[in-house]
């Protein structure tokens, strides 16, 4: 399925977590926003299959419209929040 530019893709060198390479996110349209989407992180998503599946949710709406196919949600994954350093003391 191609999108026909109705989809904006962005590369990046690396968003972090290299256990689930390659990591795809997905950001809510406005819509989707507005009802509640948040971006969402797919990890091991190199297979034709988990492109397709991807391809196929945005364009039924993506996050907040349109609920992901159960395989991508086997792919889903929240990042690990950085750890802070030190606190310091206040003077």
């Amino acid at each position: 399925m191609r999108s026909g530019a109705r989809f904006e893709v962005r590369t990046s060198d690396c968003l972090g977590p290299c256990d689930h390479a390659d990591v795809v996110v997905i950001q809510p349209s406005t819509a989707g926003r507005l009802r509640g989407g948040r971006p969402i992180r797919i990890g091991w998503s190199g297979t034709r299959g988990c492109t397709d599946d991807l391809l196929t949710w945005v364009a039924a709406g993506g996050p907040g419209i349109a609920p992901p196919p159960p395989a991508l949600e086997l792919h889903a994954f929240r990042p690990a929040r950085p750890a802070l350093g030190p606190r310091r003391a206040r003077r």
